[in-house]
């Protein structure tokens, strides 16, 4: 699966090739609060380690899941009912603090996986996921930070 490859090898060097004092194009979080987000609110709510309720609607999501698997990218000024306007404050000392942080949640995901393959997280906007639509999910919520930062990824290249 080459979202996976992306994923582990690819997302935090492409993270680190970018400008710490770089605006975004859309939205609040400088580059680091950034990161920290795809750490907790990404990998680390997809590998369970955070206690989340659904808020969308039972009847709602099979058109969410599908959009998981369609090619369609999250839109500039996306919002997230469950984050602050003002974004959370940094927990870390440095980008290079966060990367860390962030190259081993994605670590301990796929390892949560790998020990569990037939495991199922739940997420609060799109219900439960297992692997392959987790993947997908952490994916396409990762090109859009990128996206964010000005980094555009060919979809084709793992």
């Amino acid at each position: 699966m080459q979202q996976a490859v992306f994923l582990q090898t690819r997302l935090v060097p492409l993270l680190r090739q970018i400008p710490p004092d770089r605006k975004p194009l859309w939205g609040q979080m400088n580059l680091q609060q950034m990161v920290e987000h795809l750490s907790r609110e990404g990998f680390q709510q997809a590998a369970g380690l955070l206690q989340v309720s659904l808020v969308t609607e039972a009847e709602q999501l099979p058109k969410m899941q599908a959009f998981i698997r369609s090619d369609k990218a999250f839109r500039e000024h996306t919002k997230n009912p469950l984050m602050p306007e003002i974004p959370y404050p940094l927990r870390h000392v440095s980008l290079e603090a966060a990367c860390i942080t962030l190259q081993k949640d994605i670590a301990v995901f796929f390892d949560v996986f790998k020990q569990s393959p037939e495991k199922q997280v739940l997420n609060p906007f799109f219900g439960m996921l297992d692997y392959e639509l987790s993947v997908l999910l952490l994916y396409k919520h990762s090109l859009h930070h990128l996206r964010q930062f000005g980094v555009e990824v060919d979809a084709a290249m793992p």
